[in-house]
């Protein structure tokens, strides 16, 4: 089986995709970590250089690349989902499970907020309260793609281990 595992970014997806392969001995890829090894460069300045279309082309390019693993926990971009083709292409995956990690708007501000400079998306957002605006608008944009997920589970509040716990529990 594959879980691909869909959120806004700071959701947790990599840190909980990471925890949960081990977990049940399965491999793991992040998204964003395959396509900077297959281009040789950062999403940063693939965004910088490039931008985000071109981004958003191979980003479906390698999702395709990875969509029939067997035994594979694949950490997506929080965007990843929103763009062309990439959430049929995963609902469709054969002996695939699609799973949300659905955090608030707080939480995920929380998170975000001391490590912007690391997000190309968010890393001109100067307030906190401006951060809270652009995560808002984001997840009301992207939540009709993220709830088409076969699971979803709340994390707010929730140590990773739980996280992880919970999920086990609604695969098994």
């Amino acid at each position: 089986m594959t879980l691909f595992l869909i959120g806004y970014m700071g959701s947790g997806k990599s840190v909980i995709g990471n925890n949960l392969a081990e977990i049940l001995s399965y491999n793991y890829i992040d998204l964003d970590d395959y396509i900077e090894e297959k281009e040789q460069t950062s999403i940063k300045k693939i965004f910088e250089s490039k931008g985000e279309i071109y981004f958003r082309k191979i980003e479906n390019r390698y999702l395709k690349e990875l969509t029939n693993l067997n035994k594979t926990v694949i950490s997506l971009g929080g965007g990843t989902p929103c763009y062309g083709n990439n959430m049929t292409l995963i609902l469709e995956s054969n002996n695939a499970l699609s799973i949300y990690l659905k955090a608030s708007i707080p939480t995920l501000s929380d998170r975000l907020f001391e490590e912007k400079d690391k997000r190309p998306l968010i890393s001109h957002i100067d307030t906190k309260n401006a951060l809270n605006e652009f995560i808002g608008k984001h997840i009301f944009e992207r939540a009709p793609y993220y709830e088409q997920s076969s699971i979803t589970i709340k994390t707010d509040g929730l140590k990773i281990n739980e996280v992880v716990d919970d999920l086990i529990l609604k695969l098994f």
